[in-house]
C-alpha cells in the first residue's frame, strides 16, 4: 500500500462530539480513505475551508455555536464545489428531505453504518473527479494544445482524431478510476496506458499482464499473490501484481477473454479496492489504478454471456477509442521514417533510400494488423537491403498475400451493403461489365493518386495490363 494520501485533498468531518469524530475518521482510515482532517468547533468551519482545499465535507446537522443548516447554507453559497454528507441522528424523511433541498450531497443517520458511510465518500470523491476532469476536458477542447506533449512522444501521430484522444487523456489522467482502452490488435493500446501512468503522477509503477487464457487459479496468484501453504508448492508467501503496482498502475490487457470467476473476484478489486491473497482471510486493501484493454467488443462478450454487465459498466469509467492505422493512414509516412530509422539504428546499417511510390503503395493497403504490422515489414525489408534504393519486393509480396487471401473468401453483396461488410454495393439498376470495370480503374487511379504501379497491385492485375486497359478507354472516347 502506498503512503500516499487518498483522497488528495482531505475530507473534512465536523461534529461537536469528539467519540464520533474518533469513530468516523477510524472508519474511513480502514476503508483506505486516509486523509481525513477533524473539526469539533463549527465556527471554525468556514475558516478551514478558506485555507485548506476540502475534498468532501461531512457535517453534523445539531451542533452548538452554528447549527449544520446555516453551515450547509453558508458552503453551497461560498464553496459550491465541495459536496456535504449530512451525519445526524434525526431520522424523519422531513429532516432528510430539507437537506437535499439546501444542497447536501448525501444524508448518513447515527449511529453510522460503516458501509453506507464509506459508500457515500467514495461516491463524493468520484463526483468532484468527474466533475474535475469535465472541466479539464473542456479546457483542453477550448485550448486545442496538449498541456504535456512531451508525454506523448513515443506515439508517433499527427492525426487529427489521435491529437483529440491525447487531449482527453491528459483531462483523464490523474483521476483513480478506471479506464477501458479498445482498439484492435497492434494499434498501441499499451503504449496509449503506459502514457496515462506517466500523466498521473502516481509514484508506484506500472505493471501490466495480459490476462487472456489465465484460468481463474492462474489469475489469482497472479494479481493477488499466495501466502504460504496455500497450496501444494507454495512454499513461502509470494507478492503478485496489485501489491508490485501498488501507488501506480495495473494494466489488464486483453480483458474480454477473462473468465468469469475471475471478473467476480476483479470486479471486487474495483468497487471495494480490496483483494485476497490464495490461501488468506483477511483481505488486502490497495490504492493501484486499473487500466484495461480489449481488442473485442464488451458489450458483445457481454450479450452472448461471456462478460459479467455490472464488471462492464464499472471498467468504462472512462473509455478510448484507438483508431486503426487504416483510419490515420495520413500518419503512414511519419510511421514509416521512424521505423526505417529505427530498423537501420538496430541492424547496424545505412539508412536506404526510398522510392516516392512507396508511400503511395503503403496507402493503398489495409494493415489489418496495424501500426505493429508496419513495423514489422520495415524491419524485414531494411535486414534484407543490401544498398542503395530500398527494394519494394517485400511490401508488394506482403499486399499479394493479403489480396490472395482475402480473394478466396466469398464476397456478398447486398443491395444497402452496412458500411465495411462488402467490398462493393449496387443500385437497382446493374452497371454493365465494361462500365464496372471502368468504375474500379478509376477508383484504383483515385486511391493511389494516379500511381498506376499502386492502382495496379489493388486491381491484382499487372501494371502493363492497366495501362493498355487505360490507352483503350481513352482512345474509345
Amino acid at each position: 500500500m502506498s503512503g500516499k494520501p487518498h483522497p488528495s485533498n482531505p475530507i473534512l468531518i465536523v461534529d461537536d462530539e469528539a467519540a464520533i469524530l474518533l469513530a468516523i475518521d477510524t472508519a474511513l482510515q480502514i476503508a483506505g480513505l486516509s486523509n481525513t482532517l477533524t473539526c469539533q468547533d463549527s465556527r471554525r468551519v468556514m475558516d478551514l475551508l478558506a485555507r485548506h482545499p476540502v475534498e468532501v465535507l461531512l457535517l453534523d446537522l445539531t451542533m452548538p455555536h452554528i447549527d449544520g443548516r446555516e453551515l450547509l447554507n453558508r458552503v453551497n453559497r461560498e464553496f459550491p464545489e465541495i459536496p456535504v454528507i449530512i451525519v445526524t441522528g434525526a431520522v424523519d424523511v422531513e429532516t432528510a428531505v430539507l437537506c437535499m433541498k439546501s444542497g447536501a450531497f448525501d444524508y448518513v443517520i447515527k449511529p453510522v453504518e460503516t458501509d453506507r458511510l464509506v459508500s457515500g465518500v467514495n461516491r463524493a470523491v468520484s463526483f468532484r473527479e468527474l466533475k474535475r476532469e469535465n472541466f479539464a476536458l473542456k479546457h483542453h477542447i477550448l485550448a486545442d494544445a496538449l498541456v504535456k506533449p512531451e508525454a506523448f512522444t513515443s506515439i508517433i501521430t499527427n492525426n487529427k482524431k489521435m491529437l483529440s484522444i491525447f487531449q482527453y487523456i491528459e483531462s483523464i489522467a490523474q483521476t483513480s478510476q478506471p479506464v477501458l482502452i479498445r482498439g484492435e490488435t497492434g494499434v498501441g493500446k499499451e503504449l496509449i496506458a503506459r502514457t496515462l501512468h506517466t500523466l498521473s503522477g502516481l509514484e508506484g509503477a506500472f505493471v501490466a499482464v495480459n490476462v487472456a487464457g489465465l484460468d481463474d487459479n492462474v489469475f489469482s496468484d497472479t494479481l493477488f499473490g499466495h501466502v504460504r501453504g496455500a497450496f501444494t508448492g507454495a512454499e513461502r508467501d509470494r507478492r503478485g501484481l496489485i501489491e508490485q503496482a501498488s501507488g501506480g498502475t495495473l494494466f489488464l490487457d486483453e480483458i474480454g477473454d477473462l473468465s468469469t470467476a475471475s471478473q467476480v473476484k476483479l470486479l471486487r478489486l474495483l468497487q471495494e479496492g480490496e483483494y485476497f491473497p490464495l490461501g488468506q482471510d483477511v483481505a488486502k486493501r490497495t490504492d493501484v489504478r486499473i487500466v484495461a484493454s480489449s481488442n473485442v467488443d464488451l458489450w458483445e462478450r457481454q450479450k452472448a454471456g461471456l462478460f459479467r454487465k455490472d464488471l462492464n459498466y464499472r471498467l468504462r469509467t472512462h473509455r478510448i477509442y484507438i483508431p486503426p492505422l487504416r483510419e490515420r493512414m495520413d500518419d503512414i509516412p511519419l510511421l514509416f521514417e521512424h521505423f526505417l530509422v529505427e530498423a537501420a539504428r538496430t541492424l547496424d546499417k545505412k539508412k536506404p533510400v526510398v522510392p516516392n511510390e512507396l508511400t503511395t503503395l503503403l496507402r493503398t493497403y489495409p494493415f489489418p494488423g496495424n501500426v505493429r504490422e508496419l513495423q514489422t515489414l520495415v524491419f524485414d525489408a531494411v535486414s534484407r537491403h543490401k544498398g542503395g534504393v530500398l527494394s519494394l519486393d517485400v511490401f508488394k509480396a506482403h499486399i499479394r498475400l493479403y489480396q490472395s487471401r482475402e480473394n478466396t473468401m466469398p464476397l456478398a453483396v447486398t443491395h444497402t451493403p452496412e458500411p465495411g461488410t462488402t467490398l462493393i454495393g449496387f443500385s437497382e439498376k446493374l452497371p454493365t461489365i465494361k462500365q464496372a470495370t471502368d468504375l474500379l480503374v478509376a477508383e484504383a487511379m483515385r486511391r493511389t493518386g494516379g500511381n498506376q504501379s499502386a492502382a495496379a497491385g489493388l486491381l491484382g492485375i499487372t501494371q502493363q495490363a492497366l495501362s493498355k486497359r487505360m490507352k483503350k478507354k481513352k482512345d474509345e472516347e
